[in-house]
Formats: C-alpha cells, structure tokens, sequence
C-alpha cells in the first residue's frame, strides 16, 4: 500500500521511459523536471499523462533528434555540459537546447559556436588544439597563414576544400529469359557515403544520415555514413552543387537465384561512384 500513494497523487512513475527520434532512453521522473520552465518540465508537471504522445509500446514519444538528446539529458542529471573531443554537432545540439527550452545550455554552446564559425561555416579553420600564448606578431602571422591556405584550397571567397567523396549502393534486377525483355530493377535500399566527415556534411547536409557514427571528428574519415534518400540522381545533384566531379566507378554483380517457374535470374549488384573536388 506504500508504493501505491504516491502513484495515487503523482501521475508519472518513478522511472519514465522515453522514446525521443527512435531511441529508447530511460531516465528519473525527477531528472525531467529538474530545470525549472523547460520543455519538458511543463510536459511531465501535468497532472494527467494523457495528452502526452505516446509510441506503440507506451513510452512519451517526442519527435526530435534521438542521438543528441543524450547530451540535453546529460545536462538535465548535473546543469553541466559535457562533450566530446572535436564535437561536430554544436549547432544542432543548441538547435535542440532552444528546443527543449534551456536558456543556459543554449548560452554554454553559443561562444563555442561562434569561435569555429569565425573564418565561415564552412571555411578553412586554424588548428582546434589549444596552443602556448604567443605574441601579436605571431599570432598575426597564424591569422595570414590560415587565410592562405583557404585560398590555396579553393580560393579566399569561397573556401571549399579539396578532397574524394565515394558513394555506393547495393541494388537488384530481375533479367528474364529472353535477353531483349527489360529488366525489372528494384529500389535502392541504401546509398552508402565514405570520405571525411566535414566534406560529406558539407555536401549532404540534414539528408546524411549519422546514426552509425554520430561523434566523428570533422577531419576524421568515416565510411558508416549514408543518405536518407534513395535517389542517386538526388546525390548526384548534391555533388555536382559543391563543385565536385566523377573521377571513377565500379560495379560488381552475381546472379542470386532463378526462378523455378519463369526462369527469371535475380542478380544482386554493388557499385561505388568516387568524386572530387579539386
């Protein structure tokens, strides 16, 4: 009978299980209202659960980014913001914050954001590793250095650097018997994207898909990304945007199976598209 009373005037659990974007987190009732005025302190002081969205298994589904809301919780457990090394996903990240409505989280990101966007958003930037203090001179010298090497990558205006992008895309065909009937192809299931990280952000943008390696450093190479559309011409578009252009290509393919009635073979096929901006 203990454990009941507090269910009796509190309508959420102890422990609340969340689905935010796809990802399950489970967390204390006390962590979500622990920031007085947030988003989801004004979600969980109601005093019914019931116009609250919830997935097909229960848990309060909020639609927002699954994989950066483990740093908005994170901060949520101590007000303390914790990141790794060489985070990408500042922006986003106090995206979410204004979100979830958490002014001092937003004002922790904010600095941070506007020193790595001081040469562009998506220029040439000096070296991220905190260096020894130097004098005015040289840190003029440093200043000028940077900016030449921005205009040796692509020019002073625009500042694109140079590099090799390779997509790949796994797909199927059905080829009947008689070798003039069109083959019946299948959809694309997935188009891969290997490079370095900062390059396939800057040409795909919200439509590249990160979830098999969220924390790559932006100069890191990364070959676990692919793309939420499944349209190669869309890719292609995307790319050719950026100034980049094929080089080279390649494509594999095994017949699977054949069909036992009409004889149709199923080939299954794997090709590779490599860019480059110079």
């Amino acid at each position: 009978t203990q454990r009941t009373q507090p269910a009796a005037s509190q309508p959420f659990p102890e422990i609340v299980e969340l689905n935010v974007g796809g990802q399950v987190y489970i967390t204390r009732y006390t962590t979500l209202i622990s920031v007085p005025d947030s988003l989801l302190w004004e979600m969980f002081s109601q005093k019914s659960a019931k116009g609250l969205a919830r997935d097909n298994k229960g848990r309060f589904f909020v639609d927002r980014d699954g994989f950066l809301f483990r740093y908005i919780l994170d901060y949520m457990r101590d007000q303390q913001l914790v990141l790794p090394d060489h985070f990408p996903e500042r922006g986003r990240l106090q995206r979410e914050a204004e979100f979830f409505n958490l002014p001092e989280l937003v004002k922790l990101l904010a600095p941070r954001l506007s020193k790595q966007n001081s040469l562009g958003d998506e220029g040439c930037q000096s070296d991220p590793e905190e260096s020894s203090p130097n004098t005015d001179s040289t840190r003029n010298l440093a200043t000028l250095g940077a900016a030449a090497a921005c205009a040796a990558l692509g020019g002073a205006g625009d500042g694109k650097r140079s590099g090799f992008i390779t997509i790949g895309y796994r797909g199927s065909y059905t080829l009947g018997r008689d070798s003039q009937t069109d083959a019946k192809f299948r959809r694309v299931a997935r188009i891969m994207v290997c490079g370095k990280t900062s390059l396939a952000k800057e040409v795909f943008g919200d439509t590249l898909n990160e979830s098999r390696d969220p924390d790559r450093p932006p100069e890191r190479y990364t070959s676990r990304y692919y793309l939420k559309f499944t349209f190669l011409e869309q890719a292609f578009d995307k790319l050719a945007d950026a100034g980049f252009h094929m080089v080279a290509c390649n494509s594999t393919g095994t017949c699977a199976f054949a069909h036992e009635q009409t004889d149709d073979k199923i080939w299954t096929s794997y090709t590779e598209y490599v860019f480059y901006r110079e």
